[in-house]
């Protein structure tokens, strides 16, 4: 069904979604300082490590449902929605830092290189970085369009790894369920793209 939305109605939704990314934060701002939790800092770990890989799925979403139904103007969400996933997994990654070794760097990397499932999460933030950093349209210009386009190829990359972090976390507490569903998720959203680069690929062959 066709959905092409005028740019006033493109920039009401686009104000929307940036408040729905938003309330996980704030609500989880209420949670903690509202003194009711029994754990707030393995409510912020956990719950900051969510839902960036929840927003990850949503990013790498974008492309496929637009292609599947025609609404281009989906595109104009990704850039926000990528920018909130990093926000989400910055914010995974202080709680980390902070909480568990109070900013001693050190510390910290004697942990990464010790625990694999660590060391997996971190290395998908530290690839989210160079994402974030040139998710402008003046970086875009710098760096032109075809290397711009190459760099944020890591998201392919960081997609597997964080999945591979929430699913090694899980699996000390024998829960696989939502780690196997996210799993599933990355599959179908990655394995589009390849079906569809393919078919690119031998449709410039045959030309």
């Amino acid at each position: 069904m066709a959905f092409n939305p005028t740019p006033k109605q493109v920039s009401l939704i686009k104000g929307a979604v940036f408040v729905a990314a938003l309330l996980p934060f704030l609500w989880g701002a209420l949670q903690v300082f509202g003194g009711e939790l029994v754990e707030p800092l393995e409510y912020i770990t956990h719950e900051t490590g969510d839902w960036a890989l929840y927003l990850l799925c949503i990013t790498l979403a974008i492309t496929p449902v637009r292609r599947l139904t025609g609404w281009n103007w989906l595109v104009k969400l990704r850039r926000m929605l990528g920018l909130y996933t990093f926000f989400y997994a910055l914010l995974h990654f202080i709680a980390f830092f902070w909480f568990d070794h109070f900013f001693d760097l050190a510390a910290m990397l004697r942990d990464v290189a010790k625990r694999p499932f660590i060391l997996v999460g971190f290395t998908a933030f530290v690839l989210l970085i160079p994402l974030a950093a040139t998710s402008t349209n003046g970086m875009i210009k710098r760096l032109g369009g075809k290397r711009w386009q190459w760099l944020h190829k890591l998201i392919y990359v960081i997609a597997p790894l964080a999945v591979l972090h929430f699913w090694w976390m899980k699996a000390a507490k024998n829960n696989l369920a939502q780690p196997a569903l996210f799993a599933a998720i990355v599959i179908v959203l990655l394995g589009l793209r390849f079906y569809w680069s393919r078919a690119k690929t031998r449709t410039a062959a045959r030309a």
